[in-house]
């Protein structure tokens, strides 16, 4: 069965970082391309990175030059560092793997 576990998120001020987490299991992320989508209340699924199975990454515009995507094969585990957050950062993040999405964790950017 595949699962997606995300930690890492919290409270942070503005201008701060936070590095999330995503434990896989259930399959190897190293053979599949694997996403991070972030969604705000009231607003709609926002796809924000992409690392490929040959480890090429993409990024949205609106995040490009503060997070990075990144992968431990060893750990089976999936990454974001979120660097110089801002308010509007603010919502619930999840890893995904195709349709597949963990539970998410909230990040909270606030002063």
């Amino acid at each position: 069965e595949v699962q997606l576990v995300e930690s890492g998120g919290g409270l942070v001020q503005p201008g701060g970082s936070l590095r999330l987490s995503c434990a896989a299991s259930g399959f190897t992320i190293s053979s599949y391309a694997m996403s991070w989508v972030r969604q705000a209340p009231g607003e709609g699924v926002e796809w924000l990175s992409r690392i490929t199975s040959g480890g090429t990454t993409y990024y949205a515009d609106s995040v490009k030059g503060r997070v990075t995507i990144s992968r431990d094969n060893a750990k089976n585990a999936l990454y974001l560092q979120l660097n110089s957050l801002k308010t509007e950062d603010t919502a619930r993040y999840y890893c995904t793997k195709g349709e597949v999405k963990g539970q998410g964790t909230q990040v909270t950017v606030s002063s």
